[in-house]
């Protein structure tokens, strides 16, 4: 494959104009105040470039490419304004106005999601569909189809937006949906990945001033806005593919090569330098061109583009695709630039990895990384090899010493690896694993032990949409399968599982305990930010307090086939002078004094007083 695959020269004009400007506009007041404004257009390189209101240039950058140009100003003690940059080549002259805008009150300081928040993931193409006029539009390939299980569907903001109360009333304080920028393949775009303009909303979802909106019905409920960032590829269909700034834009071998996927190598001291490369350089697949985060004007792109839209949609978060595939100290770096613009902002990132060592590795401050003198600079992670016990664990009756609850004890023991165990996303499912309900056949009571569980330990709980109303899909007859269309989003829908009248028994039922569950979890400090003592479990029963110095709360948990009975004289050092213990979900009083009796495949919760 010859090195100009993914380069395209363009043959010199009479005349340039400028076709994008990005970022669009920025803000004043930034900690980020050297703003690299990108400038592209036919020729446009042939011109010298200057700018009004006495603002420096601090740098000009020209490529092999002549149709871009790369302006950094110093923005530092710029006001808003209005902006207007001209360009000269000879008697040929044009301009272009630019603006810095104002920040909003106490932008920097913006309260992030954390340890007190529940967040509900949306596959948003398959949500709800709010805006059937927008289905389909002249400016995107793929048309929507409902019946194609890979196609488009119509999910959109506005379905989002129409039924933010019923997210809330299930106890959701944050919302994740998928990638909402343009995502312009020919197939298989609506899961969002492959962005084609990340500086867009995707017309099938909406306009940016439909994301900005949903922010605001989001702050009036007192809920936050986390967007799905990537920062690892692009789509093929990205308008700058077929005519890169510059060739390392993209990792290129020359052209495409596969990533091994051995996330492993990045912290491997024995790894090879080859399979290292591989792993972060090669593609995904060959829709999904690897970005080169670098080189610097990959990064400061990247890194602007993500501040940009934390400004202008007023964000509340990020969680970032596919964290470890990227260069690590440019991802540290990009990191670490939008902390300290935001210095209480959270960000999340997806280290798919099979031991706490490894996912820890990625954490902001790791005990791991810090051997060899890395820092990600990554606030939080994502607690896979919980989600892996909790797909195992509920079907595993009889304890041994690898098998039953014993699985979930082993998994908190090793929480020392970690730097901020409140700080980790615990979750059953999402949108890549196969669905809790699939896996354990809809068996109610398995449910309740999973989501108490997630409702009561460290970290920050997720939700995966529709887990809520008992809804399954098997990840081995494709995605699309775990990525079901929620029933209701659409006119005509049968069943409209957003309401309580159009829900079956059934949902009812899966409804009304995560609702009660997460709902009581809003209001309890205890569980947002307790210490948590475990026991090690007996029987495949679980035993583990959550505490502060004003209160504390028991959960047991009975993964056991069988009825069973325990004392309490075991747990005297957490159980301390509390007498008795309300069940949240049941409202029974249990007398701690005396021996307790849990039903099989069961659950206590009980605020000790």
């Amino acid at each position: 494959m010859k090195k100009a695959l993914f380069f395209l020269l363009i043959s010199v004009s009479a005349f340039a104009q400028i076709d994008r400007v990005e970022p669009p506009f920025w803000y004043a007041g930034m900690n980020l105040s050297s703003v690299q404004i990108m400038f592209y257009g036919k020729n446009i390189a042939q011109y010298n470039v200057a700018v009004s209101n006495n603002v420096v240039i601090e740098n000009i950058r020209k490529t092999e490419n002549p149709n871009y140009v790369f302006v950094t100003i110093d923005t530092k003690d710029v006001t808003a304004q209005d902006l207007v940059f001209s360009f000269k080549n000879g008697k040929k002259s044009f301009t272009k106005n630019y603006s810095i805008r104002a920040r909003r009150e106490n932008s920097k300081f913006r309260k992030s999601y954390d340890s007190s928040d529940m967040i509900y993931l949306i596959m948003s193409d398959r949500f709800a569909n709010g805006n059937p006029n927008n289905d389909t539009t002249k400016e995107t390939f793929e048309k929507s189809d409902r019946n194609k299980p890979g196609g488009r569907h119509g999910g959109d903001i506005e379905g989002i937006i129409k039924n933010l109360d019923y997210i809330k009333e299930l106890g959701a304080t944050a919302v994740w949906p998928t990638p909402i920028c343009e995502d312009n393949d020919k197939e298989y775009s609506y899961h969002g990945y492959g962005q084609s303009d990340v500086y867009k909303i995707d017309p099938r979802y909406g306009t940016n001033e439909d994301y900005v909106r949903l922010s605001a019905e989001l702050h009036k409920r007192g809920m936050k806005n986390i967007m799905d960032y990537v920062t690892n590829h692009w789509g093929i269909e990205h308008w700058m593919i077929n005519d890169l700034p510059t060739y390392d834009w993209l990792h290129q071998f020359p052209g495409y090569a596969r990533t091994n996927d051995r996330k492993t190598t990045q912290s491997d001291p024995n790894a090879s330098k080859i399979d290292a490369k591989i792993c972060v350089d090669g593609w995904f697949v060959k829709s999904m061109p690897d970005l080169n985060q670098s080189n610097p004007l990959v990064m400061n792109y990247l890194t602007q583009n993500a501040i940009w839209w934390i400004e202008y949609a007023d964000l509340d978060g990020f969680r970032v695709d596919t964290y470890p595939y990227a260069d690590k100290e440019s991802i540290a770096k990009w990191t670490k630039n939008i902390t300290d613009e935001y210095p209480n902002f959270n960000i999340v990132g997806e280290a798919w990895m099979y031991t706490q060592a490894a996912i820890s590795y990625w954490q902001k401050d790791s005990p791991i990384s810090r051997i060899q003198s890395y820092n990600s600079n990554l606030p939080s992670v994502m607690d896979f090899t919980l989600q892996d016990a909790i797909t195992k664990v509920f079907n595993e009756d009889k304890e041994t010493w690898t098998d039953g609850m014993v699985k979930v004890y082993d998994n908190f023991s090793n929480d020392f690896l970690y730097a901020n165990t409140n700080n980790l996303l615990i979750f059953a499912e999402n949108h890549d694993t196969n669905r809790f309900n699939e896996i354990y056949k809809n068996d109610f009571k398995k449910y309740q032990m999973a989501m108490t569980l997630l409702a009561t330990v460290r970290g920050i709980p997720q939700l995966y949409y529709g887990s809520e109303i008992g809804m399954a899909g098997d990840k081995n007859k494709g995605d699309a399968d775990i990525r079901k269309d929620f029933p209701g989003g659409w006119n005509g829908d049968s069943n409209n599982a957003f309401t309580k009248s159009g829900r079956t028994i059934e949902q009812q039922k899966y409804f009304d305990f995560t609702s009660k569950l997460f709902n009581w979890r809003k209001t309890a400090a205890v569980i947002h930010s307790g210490k948590m003592t475990h026991y090690i479990p007996e029987n495949n029963v679980y035993v583990y307090f959550r505490y502060t110095e004003a209160e504390s709360v028991m959960v047991v948990i009975n993964n056991s086939n069988n009825n069973q009975t325990f004392k309490t004289k075991r747990f005297n050092e957490s159980i301390q002078n509390y007498q008795t213990g309300k069940d949240i979900l049941s409202g029974k009083t249990v007398d701690l004094k005396n021996d307790i009796t849990i039903e099989e495949k069961s659950v206590l919760v009980l605020e000790l007083k």
